[in-house]
């Protein structure tokens, strides 16, 4: 545990490096960056889509949560696939040109973000000018293009990335789209989640699990246990706790393999675990349950 705990601790300082580093770069140059914080939400979203102002899904739009922020909002119910789009676009109006950008992704938009970064982070993105439209599309800076975007890093909170097992027994509605992918040898496959394009995901992962999430193997947060919100590896979930529980390999905190050997995905930490128990999936439209500490940590150093 204590190593985990360290190498979580030593990644730290290396985002305040890539931050101050870049900003030396772009003085030097006589250029400035500005810097967005984009959220990209699970499912179920009730807000619109590609309103990059309209924060209904996590709560109260005044509230701090990082510098310039916007919600993407994709609508919570399709194929991935199908409204990744809606991140691209976002990402190419915020994360391009001089502009940098700290990502914070709620359950599914674990997912979402991840599929971006992994089958078109290297792509050729044109550099927009950061005033999206109605439909949350961007027009071109200066006519040039990059590769990938601007990303310093990604927050995950209750991260869909593996999938969960209530998409596999279908305890979600069978007539949302979106469930297929959530379910873990879907979810699993969808990309390749090594595939990062170098950007550190860190994850926090929640406890505060009920009976009726029994399907969840190991700890859970009532909808994504720790195999997936901890970002392990492997093709399928396996059941992963904390250290209190005698009767379950430990989610081993920073970039450390897991009790039992399983390792996280590349690129992936734990930042946070939910040793005791205390939050939950929901953002209950106020920033809760375990996407508050993701929250806090965004108005604390997504500067």
């Amino acid at each position: 545990m204590r190593t985990g705990w360290l190498s979580s601790f030593r990644l730290r300082p290396a985002r305040v490096i890539a931050s101050s580093l870049a900003l030396l770069l772009f003085a030097a140059a006589g250029v400035y960056a500005t810097n967005y914080t984009l959220w990209i939400n699970g499912r179920s979203n009730t807000a619109q889509p590609g309103n990059h102002a309209d924060f209904t899904y996590w709560g109260p739009a005044s509230t701090a949560a990082g510098v310039n922020k916007k919600s993407v909002n994709w609508d919570g119910f399709s194929r991935v696939s199908d409204q990744n789009y809606r991140v691209r676009d976002a990402l190419d109006c915020y994360c391009t040109g001089t502009n940098w950008c700290y990502i914070a992704a709620h359950s599914a938009g674990n997912l979402q973000i991840g599929y971006a970064l992994s089958l078109y982070g290297g792509s050729a993105r044109s550099k927009k000018n950061a005033t999206p439209n109605a439909s949350g599309v961007c027009g071109n800076s200066d006519g040039t293009t990059q590769t990938g975007w601007n990303i310093k890093w990604v927050d995950v909170a209750a991260g869909a990335g593996g999938g969960s097992e209530l998409a596999n027994v279908g305890s979600w509605a069978v007539s949302d789209p979106l469930t297929s992918d959530l379910k873990t040898a879907t979810a699993r496959a969808l990309y390749d989640h090594n595939q990062t394009r170098a950007k550190w995901f860190y994850m926090y992962a929640g406890a505060k699990g009920t009976l009726y999430s029994g399907v969840l193997p190991g700890q859970d947060d009532e909808a994504v246990a720790y195999h997936s919100a901890g970002g392990v590896s492997g093709s399928g979930g396996a059941g992963f706790c904390n250290p209190s529980d005698w009767f379950c390999n430990d989610l081993k905190l920073g970039t450390a393999a897991n009790e039992g050997g399983k390792a996280k995905w590349s690129y992936h930490t734990v930042a946070f675990r939910d040793d005791a128990e205390a939050l939950n999936h929901y953002t209950n439209g106020n920033w809760g349950g375990v996407v508050s500490k993701v929250r806090a940590d965004m108005a604390a150093n997504a500067n």
